[in-house]
């Protein structure tokens, strides 16, 4: 990220040049197919970017590259205290103590489950399995983004994630309304709202799940949700303490600095700005569509950052790894959602 005199009309070409792919995968998003399959433009941004990494990134000027870098790391965070802004304090209350207590089951047992397969069982790296474990327990991509600058992975491990993401989130967006239907989830819309929230990988599936069973059940689901959203900062700072105290960051050090990720904890205080309603409506709808542009930014320029040649040798333990906890997220979440429900 080379902002001195002599470069920084480079890097703002670099920058500029993601936010080129950027609209395109946003304007690619409002195709009423991509819509119907609820595939946000995060998604398509990082198809887009790793096309171009594989095809014409030879000819992409080597000063520009720091442009780029500076979309995934620095735009990356601003981006993530920004999506405070799509929750607020009161959606807590909306759902109850069932909501927070099958949200944070949820994200707790998901995630442990996750680095102990994929470390113990497949033998896999830590940082993959990290952000494919984040993605799967909190909120799909927009976890992974946040987990990656503090676990300081390659771009390339967050394009496995994600991609894990998109299966499983998809796949269930179709499943959880189909499995319903045919009374193999014998649920009240209350509960549904709670299983489908507590347990769908991305915002956009929950809705997409939710709304083809009910408008109730799908308000549920987001509130359930944004909670699992909200557990990021909490998540992120216990796992940077955690990675600090027993020298698991990359660094092979027996133990590193412990680092508070800032954004983080600004994502906390944007969500408790939110919460007080000061800001007018149509203004947090702004910031948000603003958001959901810099988040494409930061995956579209992951996705640059992302060679085939990368991924030779990792095989399949990527989507082992994910698929284990899908089950998880299916069979265990049924049973969390359904004892905690008539237990509270």
């Amino acid at each position: 990220m080379d902002f001195s005199k002599e470069n920084r009309g480079n890097t703002l070409s670099g920058i500029l040049f993601v936010a080129l792919f950027a609209m395109a995968a946003m304007f690619i998003s409002n195709y009423p197919i991509f819509k119907r399959l609820a595939i946000s433009p995060l998604i398509i941004g990082i198809l887009i970017g790793v096309f171009y990494a594989n095809t014409l990134r030879s000819k992409l000027p080597k000063e520009w590259v720091s442009g780029i870098l500076f979309s995934t790391k620095m735009l990356l965070r601003v981006a993530i205290v920004f999506y405070g802004f799509r929750l607020t304090f009161q959606n807590i209350a909306d759902v109850g103590i069932e909501g927070i207590l099958v949200s944070t089951t949820m994200v707790t047992t998901t995630f442990i489950i996750g680095y102990f397969v994929g470390t113990k069982i497949f033998k896999f790296d830590k940082e993959t399995t990290i952000l494919i474990s984040a993605g799967s327990s909190i909120c799909g991509a927009a976890a992974v983004l946040a987990t990656e600058p503090v676990i300081e992975a390659k771009p390339y491990k967050s394009v496995i994630a994600v991609s894990t993401v998109v299966i499983f989130g998809t796949l269930s967006m179709f499943l959880y309304p189909l499995a319903y239907r045919a009374g193999y989830i014998p649920f009240s819309t209350t509960e549904m709202g709670l299983y489908i929230g507590g347990t769908i990988h991305e915002v956009a599936h929950v809705v997409g799940a939710g709304s083809a069973i009910s408008a109730q059940v799908a308000k549920n689901a987001v509130i359930v949700k944004m909670l699992r959203v909200m557990l990021i900062a909490p998540f992120l700072i216990i796992l940077s303490i955690w990675l600090a105290q027993t020298g698991k960051k990359i660094k092979n050090k027996a133990k590193t600095k412990i680092t508070i990720p800032w954004f983080a904890v600004f994502f906390i205080f944007v969500a408790g700005f939110n919460s007080l309603n000061i800001v007018p409506q149509s203004i947090v709808s702004s910031i948000n569509s603003l958001d959901t542009f810099l988040l494409t930014m930061a995956m579209t320029a992951l996705g640059m950052e992302t060679d085939a040649a990368k991924f030779k040798g990792i095989g399949p333990k990527p989507l082992y790894i994910a698929l284990v906890l899908y089950a998880w997220l299916i069979i265990g979440g049924y049973f969390i959602t359904k004892t905690i429900y008539h237990m509270v």
